[in-house]
């Protein structure tokens, strides 16, 4: 039967020393892990249960040189965290058994029309326009677990134009990578090729056009690239 319209790409992201890559099946982002950042997004940094969002699949792009600023915001701001990804799924895993289930880890950022997301808090709405657009996700190459092994330690920081905008160790999450994949594989069936995004540090902010975002995290990968101007006529223009 001859499809209606071109089949969907699944994304997938290159694998440090493999030929193979990595298919992206759902894409999973915890919601302020770390106490210093909750703080500065105004809220109460105690340890209560993980919360969740999610982005779409096609945020997910591998970390080039370049990250084109988006349309429809004039707050964009950056967010370093340490991205988990899953070689098996499970529901119900135990935190001893989670690290397991992993395939490996990455550096990612999580671009943020900040603006958006802010209205859509305060409204009491869903975050989607603010954390969910395609290519909001840049992706830097992943290390198999057991060349990382370390996902509860090292430093994890961001500098933009040579300035260090955030700090801190991987131990400072609320909540570790093992805590979150046991806790979301309560609620969700998880698969191989899943993707947890852990959160990010205090010291987001807002980058423009010509910045230049250099981030990275002890034992993986890094990623610099330069902030352009979006393709379109009128691209930043919020309407309101």
């Amino acid at each position: 039967m001859k499809p209606t319209h071109s089949p969907y790409v699944m994304p997938s992201l290159p694998i440090e020393g493999e030929a193979a890559r990595f298919p992206i099946r759902q894409v999973y982002c915890v919601g302020r892990n770390y106490a210093a950042h909750a703080r500065e997004m105004g809220k109460d940094p105690d340890r209560d249960p993980p919360f969740f969002f999610m982005k779409s699949v096609d945020s997910v792009v591998e970390a080039g040189t370049t990250f084109e600023y988006p349309r429809m915001t004039q707050n964009l701001h950056h967010e370093v965290e340490l991205c988990v990804f899953l070689g098996r799924g499970g529901t119900e895993i135990a935190v001893e058994d989670a690290l397991s289930h992993v395939y490996g880890y990455a550096l990612g950022l999580d671009m943020t029309r900040r603006d958006l997301q802010l209205q859509a808090r305060d409204a009491g709405r869903p975050w989607e326009f603010g954390k969910c657009f395609r290519g909001s996700a840049p992706i830097a190459p992943i290390r198999i677990r057991d060349g990382f092994g370390m996902p509860d330690r090292g430093e994890i920081w961001l500098d933009v134009n040579g300035k260090r905008r955030q700090s801190a160790t991987l131990a400072e999450q609320l909540w570790s990578v093992a805590e979150q994949i046991a806790y979301l594989s309560n609620y969700y069936d998880l698969e191989g090729g899943d993707v947890i995004m852990t959160g990010t540090p205090a010291g987001v902010g807002a980058v423009v056009p010509g910045d230049i975002i250099r981030a990275g995290i002890d034992g993986l990968p890094g990623i610099e690239l330069v902030v352009i101007e979006p393709a379109r006529q009128n691209a930043r223009k919020v309407q309101a």
